[in-house]
This record gives structure tokens, sequence and C-alpha cells, in this order.
């Protein structure tokens, strides 16, 4: 289906920060994947787990017990405030996951009335119906029928907004920590300690969409980490760098939150498959290092600096540096997609973003050396950039 605006590029293979055209052409990966390569691409520990795991066991239904997802679990657990997992194949599906366990929680204490859930304009949470519904982006939701009920927008930052749309039918809000496709804002410390406060106060609960922005991606093991415990979520979805570019997601949630999720409430047919439980216990063995987190926070203060300062010199191209660790947004002058093709044009590849922001995303092992080549490649972007409004001028 014609459903991408694909650029003109095909990779035949990849080797850490770098992937390789069948003509040998060499381009820095600055996105990852869209953040999912967080250990770049053929991390060996990965290959390895995949390459055993494959000679054993594939698939087998989770009408039996797989010892891979039990260990996994147990990890995610130890590592964050949850008590609890469902695996999924997909970010989609966990947040699938993550509002079904929020309304079946407050129907099974007797308020099924309790259904809305609440959302952020900006915000991105997937593709599936009750996925767009819940980001409420008008693009994604058109002609596929009406809006479904039970979804409630804000706008991102409005405090007394919030306060006021929290009624007798509302479930629980969902935010990213750090917005991903939406532009990079971050949500600073004092509101995520603000919004478990407010939740508490009322009785609903907490969803965190980390799929993009947690396991390292901001220099801690979750974005919400940095609030030291009192930003904790009740219910948290995550996907991407879990499998490091194998499919696999989960939805976290507390004892309490996800009580009400009884057997045959909810099932997923490859979801914790024991591939891709191979995978993700060797891809969370690694995004947990303190080593890597410390290598991340170190290699995001370095293209804090020199993107500020891409600011300074290019003032007519950059209006503003946005985002949280090594999810870095760029809010350009310059129109976004002209702009990553100028990046491909220096062999340099970003993602795009909302509000006219592009993204870096690199692996998260992307040494010193590959960021001050992917600052240099960048500011050669810039200049193509100003040269064509000159041009145009």
């Amino acid at each position: 289906m014609g459903v991408y605006n694909r650029a003109p590029l095909a990779f035949e293979r990849g080797e850490g920060a770098r992937l390789f055209t069948a003509d040998g052409d060499a381009y820095l990966d600055c996105m990852a994947g869209i953040a999912v390569n967080a250990l770049g691409h053929a991390h060996p520990r990965l290959v390895q787990a995949l390459k055993d795991q494959a000679e054993k066991l594939w698939h087998v239904s989770n009408i039996f017990k797989i010892p891979g997802q039990e260990a996994l679990a147990k990890r995610l657990c130890a590592e964050t405030f949850a008590d609890v997992v469902f695996f999924t194949n997909s970010g989609a599906e966990a947040v699938e996951c993550a509002i079904k366990t929020a309304r079946k929680y407050h129907w099974a204490r007797g308020n099924p009335e309790r259904v809305d859930i609440i959302g952020f304009e900006g915000s991105f949470h997937g593709r599936t119906v009750a996925a767009v519904n819940a980001s409420g982006n008008a693009s994604y939701l058109e002609g596929f029928g009406p809006p479904l009920p039970g979804f409630v927008h804000l706008p991102y930052g409005d405090h007394d907004a919030l306060r006021a749309a929290i009624g007798p039918t509302t479930a629980a809000i969902i935010i990213e920590p750090v917005q991903g496709e939406g532009g990079a804002r971050s949500l600073p410390v004092a509101c995520m300690k603000g919004l478990r406060q407010l939740c508490d106060e009322q009785g609903i609960l907490l969803i965190y969409d980390e799929i993009q922005c947690g396991l390292g991606r901001t220099g801690r093991l979750f974005a919400h980490d940095w609030a030291e415990g009192d930003g904790n979520p009740d219910i948290m979805c995550v996907a991407k760098a879990l499998g490091g570019g194998f499919p696999v997601g989960a939805c976290l949630a507390t004892i309490e939150a996800g009580s009400a999720m009884s057997v045959g409430s909810h099932g997923s047919t490859y979801g914790g498959n024991p591939l891709a439980m191979a995978v993700g216990q060797a891809a969370l063995d690694e995004l947990a290092k303190p080593e890597l987190l410390a290598h991340v926070r170190e290699v995001a203060g370095y293209f804090n600096q020199q993107i500020a300062g891409l600011k300074d010199r290019y003032p007519d191209v950059v209006a503003d540096v946005r985002g949280k660790g090594l999810l870095i947004g760029v809010k350009l002058l310059t129109p976004n997609r002209e702009f990553m093709q100028h990046a491909r044009d220096e062999r340099l590849l970003i993602a795009g973003g909302g509000d006219n922001c592009v993204r870096l995303l690199p692996p998260l092992n992307l040494t010193l050396d590959e960021a001050r080549e992917a600052i240099e490649r960048f500011e050669a972007a810039c200049e193509r950039a100003r040269a064509k409004a000159q041009a145009a001028a």
C-alpha cells in the first residue's frame, strides 16, 4: 500500500552507527530506525542471542509457560516501579493494553463510568484505532470514521485545563515524558511529580508512554527516573529499544493497576515469543549498564553544547534545541523535510518531527568521535539550507 513517503535509499547492511548501501556508500545513522536500534546495527550480543534461540525454539503460544518471558518480566520489574508485565510485539499494542488495563481497573472497582483517557496535543501513541484516538492527531484520524468516545485532548502544558478536565468519568492520563513525533518537548521533573500527585488526589491512573524516550535514551534507564521515584506511573508502555531492532513491546503496571486483568481479559498470539524474549533480555542487560547510561549523558552534553553553537551561527536555520538526552529535537526555520534531504546529501540520517523539527536519535553507544562527525555533517546541512534560502531570496 502506498502509505509511506520513502526516501530513495536502500541499505544492505549495518554496523554500529553506520548503514551501507549495496553500492558501498556509508551513512552515519543518527535516527537508529527511529530510536529502535539503541545499540546500533548488528550488535554482537543481540545477534548471538537471536542465533542461539533460533536454533532452539521460535514460537509456542501463550497457552504454555515461556521461561524467557518470566525472566525478562522479573528483570523489568526489578528495574522499575512495576510488579507485572504484559508482552506485545509493538509499542501501539502496549498502548492498547495500557488503555484496557486502566479502564478495567475502574470497572472492577464498581466505577464503569470511568473510561475517559486524557491525552495531550503533539502526542503520538501509535497507529491502531485506539492509539490514534488517544493521540488525537487529526491527520491520522481522517477517513477512519468518527472519533471514538472516551478520549479527551488538552493543550500541552496547560495545568489549569488539565485539572478542570478531570471528572467522574476520567480513568487515566497518558503522556510521553519526552515527546517524540510531536517535537521533542520534555516534561519538566516538577510536572512529573505534579502529575503523580494529581492522579493520587483524583483517584485516577497515570500512564507513561516511554516507547521512544525510555530504555536509556535520556541518560536514565527511563525518563521518569529523573523524578527520583516521585513521578512514577501506574502503567508504562515500552517497545522500540527493548528489542534493539527485533519487534517486542511491553506494558508494565503496578500490582494494583493490573489487578483487574484476569485470565482471558487480554492476550496476544506472538507477544512474548521465545525469540523476542531472548533478544529482549540481551538488550536490557546492555541498556541497563550504568556505564552506558553515563556515556549517554556525556554524549548528549556534547550534542547540546554543539547544537547550541550551531543555533548561534545559523540563526536563519536553527530556531530552538529541545529534548532530553539523546532524544534531541532541533526546531528549524527552513522546511524540515528539505533539511532531512540536505543531511542525507551529507551522508547523515536524521528523523523528522512535528512543529517543523528534526530529531537526532543516534545509537546510545555512539562514540564521541562519531558525535563530532555527526555535528560536522549537521553543520554542512545547515550550510546547504542557508544557501538554498539565499538563492531563493
